[in-house]
């Protein structure tokens, strides 16, 4: 009771789970059938591995996790503590690192504050409910809200991939009543034929809760016109250091916004530390929130916290007068031109609302006397229009609608741009390949 779980990506590799079940120190391993090829080779009989199980009919090396989990007795333990998952970050450079917080020991009996927060008071969840997965359980939130579903005595229905029309057709087979979604997902479904999306009945929907990345507002505004106001936007990272809620009343209201705080206090500081005031931009700190490390490094760690033990994610924004956040970007991805800040986001906004244009992602890439200049990597609808024509054709729609330095000098395409299954954006693997270009030295070009 109280053991820490960590959910591991069907996708890694077999060198990529050997690390992580080797750095989160596992004793125990459960899979299936389905993903024996990953695992298998990780049964080396050394002394201190971890016990591997598979689950329904198991195959040589692996114990039956079925027969055991039966043999197990049904009443309650004494302590019956809750325990918390500790996921692994995406890792933008080198490993990624388990994010691990302090165990509180409430009772495996009381719900996640938080999460009831979310799904039972805002979106209505109970034992009744039906809630659509449309994301991998090995994610945050995606593994989090079924748990909380089936905590509630609800129903869950997850799906193995995401698909715009799929989704649609899952709502109203099964009645759904809530689900967890990204941007990406919203844009999908946005941009399927009318009849399409109007062949669907999505009235049971009761609460549609997104977060992940910042929403495009015209593409928010499009789907509280189809679903009515029952969206509600959250920022948080796994690291679970604070929290920013907002229903589409509010967002509504503050158009834009990821929320108010309802765990931590938000604090926007300057690149020396200092405080920011109402409406300037800065990187986002939470005070006053749970304390979290990353495993096994503690240096990773000391860099999320200042010197008065705030932490931040790494991402920019500002606050209204009311305390809203509005997020523009991760600090990572701000561009520098000519000594001026441009935020990738703001222009990945304008070009993902082009008919022609599938996804998008807005990164800066070298520039001899600016220093950087922004580079657009579109996926079109149709590859066959990818061209000199379709590029000027979207350098024109962004400058109608943005400032000429926020908008893309040149505009590359590919067939389809890196994604996680939960619709992340990967752009450190487009923007990469740009600057490894002028990292080479002469004789290695």
């Amino acid at each position: 009771s109280g053991l820490y779980y960590t959910a591991i990506s069907r996708y890694l590799k077999q060198d990529e789970i050997d690390y992580i079940i080797a750095d989160c120190g596992a004793k125990v391993v459960i899979t299936t059938p389905k993903c024996a090829d990953q695992i298998k080779g990780l049964i080396k009989g050394t002394p201190g591995e971890p016990i591997f199980y598979m689950m329904d009919e198991p195959l040589p090396g692996f114990r039956s996790y079925d027969k055991e989990a039966a043999s197990q007795p049904t009443t309650p333990i004494a302590d019956e503590v809750a325990g918390y998952d500790m996921l692994y970050s995406s890792g933008t450079t080198g490993r990624p690192k388990g994010i691990k917080r302090p165990l509180t020991e409430p009772s495996i009996l009381v719900p996640n504050p938080l999460l009831k927060l979310l799904c039972s008071t805002m979106c209505g969840m109970n034992e009744t409910s039906v809630y659509l997965s449309p994301a991998p359980l090995y994610h945050a939130a995606p593994l989090r809200f079924n748990m909380m579903c089936g905590a509630l005595g609800g129903t869950s229905i997850i799906m193995e991939s995401f698909d715009a029309e799929e989704f649609l057709r899952l709502v109203e087979k099964h009645r759904v009543t809530q689900s967890q979604l990204v941007p990406t997902m919203f844009v999908r479904m946005l941009k399927l034929p009318d009849d399409v999306r109007a062949k669907y009945d999505t009235s049971t929907l009761k609460g549609a809760v997104h977060a992940a990345a910042p929403c495009p507002a015209d593409v928010k505004a499009k789907m509280i016109d189809w679903w009515g106001p029952i969206l509600i936007e959250y920022y948080a990272g796994s690291e679970g250091n604070g929290v920013t809620v907002s229903d589409s009343k509010q967002w509504l209201a503050h158009r834009g916004t990821v929320g108010r705080a309802v765990v931590g206090e938000i604090k926007i500081l300057d690149d020396d530390g200092n405080e920011l005031p109402v409406g300037e931009t800065g990187t986002v700190y939470f005070a006053g929130g749970p304390q979290f490390a990353y495993h096994n490094d503690a240096d990773k760690t000391q860099r999320a916290y200042n010197d008065r033990g705030w932490s931040t994610l790494g991402d920019v924004g500002y606050l209204d007068n009311d305390g809203f956040l509005y997020l523009t970007d991760r600090k990572a991805y701000m561009i520098i031109s000519g000594g001026v800040n441009i935020y990738p986001q703001e222009t990945e906004d304008v070009l993902i609302s082009h008919p022609a244009v599938a996804d998008v992602a807005v990164f800066g890439i070298p520039n001899e006397e600016m220093g950087e200049e922004v580079k657009a990597v579109v996926q079109p609808h149709d590859m066959s229009r990818a061209g000199k024509e379709l590029e000027a054709e979207l350098i024109l729609f962004c400058r109608k609608h943005l400032s000429p330095i926020k908008c893309p000098r040149s505009v590359d395409f590919e067939a389809e741009l890196p994604r996680t299954p939960t619709g992340k954006l990967v752009k450190r693997h487009l923007r990469d390949k740009y600057w490894a270009k002028v990292k080479k030295t002469p004789a290695q070009a």
